[in-house]
């Protein structure tokens, strides 16, 4: 049956014809405030709730588990309805903000060789109500959910259509109503499509996941640096910007001994010249196995991280750190997939 948690007010109408429009928004509402079923809305007719149920589904998906951090983190397991499992999160901050961190893609086609979603390959891209979804599952758990980060499971510019139209349903006023600059888009830099983000939008936050500076040691760390060096990349952020006028993270996952040296840093320094960016820092997560260059990777170690950041500071450059959450399951930056996601690679 047609899913309706995808669509926006108009696509409602349509769908739902010959219903008059105004049942649509009613509808709209309804999912945007948790209705688990037809049954809860309370203002629609038995009659009509009977009807809706045999013709239609609010969800295409479904919690298959819940691990819980210590912490306050909260990692659900999303079952989709091809049998296909993503995973979800939900942070919270020392000051009590709650951010939900969702998925683009089952698996991920990017490769990076730090990040357990990158070893599990790519299955597809997901439907804009399979992203609306993990939103409505996570604030299921916590209403008052105030930012989104789009740093889940793939990569979100290889899935740009079905995300904006994602989006345009979170945030329209007369549902979720979430404002666009609470959320955080991640990318781990596909040109094109910070081009069109620039061109076309939606108006949010860019991170983009840079790593490295060193041209040949970013290829390695992450192949589709390949397709898309170092070089463009940097137009496409000053192209960005210029549209935009929006400031950037350069987001920068250390790995301790491979791109935590002198030269990193120098590299580091010279990719953000004529840029407005702030460098975020984020030590590598543990994710059992993973390797580069034949050696075990490990976490840098404190004066590692120190340095990298005292040098970039030192040359006027904006630097934060990422706070180390849900790791105890799973949920941290670059361990989604860890704990049981099972998808079908097609090669």
């Amino acid at each position: 049956m047609p899913v309706l948690s995808g669509l926006s007010p108009e696509e409602l109408v349509k769908t739902l014809d010959p219903l008059p429009p105004f049942r649509a928004r009613q509808i709209f509402k309804w999912i945007a405030r948790g209705a688990a079923s037809f049954n809860d809305m309370t203002d629609l007719s038995r009659d009509l709730r009977e009807e809706l149920s045999k013709r239609f589904t609010l969800y295409g998906s479904n919690i298959a588990g819940r691990l819980d951090d210590p912490d306050g983190t909260v990692k659900l397991k999303i079952g989709l309805s091809d049998g296909a499992v993503i995973e979800s999160v939900l942070l919270r901050d020392g000051e009590g903000r709650q951010t939900a961190c969702i998925s683009t893609q089952a698996g991920c086609p990017a490769g990076c060789v730090f990040c357990k979603t990158g070893s599990l390959g790519f299955l597809r891209n997901l439907t804009s109500d399979e992203i609306v979804e993990q939103f409505l599952h996570l604030r299921s758990i916590i209403p008052n959910i105030a930012n989104i980060v789009i740093m889940g499971m793939g990569e979100p510019l290889l899935n740009l259509g079905e995300l904006r139209k994602a989006l345009d349903i979170i945030t329209d006023p007369r549902g979720l109503g979430l404002s666009k600059r609470r959320i955080t888009l991640s990318s781990s830099g596909i040109v094109a499509g910070i081009r069109e983000l620039a061109d076309a939008g939606p108006d949010l936050r860019l991170a983009v996941s840079l790593t490295t500076a060193d041209p040949a040691l970013r290829e390695e760390l992450m192949p589709i640096g390949r397709a898309n060096p170092l070089p463009a990349l940097k137009e496409a952020l000053q192209y960005y910007q210029k549209k935009r006028g929006r400031r950037i993270t350069l987001e920068a996952v250390l790995l301790g001994g491979v791109n935590t040296r002198d030269e990193d840093i120098s590299a580091m320094i010279e990719f953000t010249r004529g840029l407005d960016a702030a460098v975020n820092l984020i030590p590598w997560n543990p994710v059992e196995g993973m390797t580069f260059r034949g050696i075990a990777l490990r976490e840098p170690e404190t004066g590692e991280i120190a340095r990298f950041s005292r040098e970039l500071t030192r040359r006027g450059i904006t630097v934060t750190r990422r706070f180390r959450k849900g790791r105890s399951v799973s949920g941290a930056c670059g361990q989604l997939g860890e704990l049981g996601v099972n998808i079908v690679i097609f090669f």
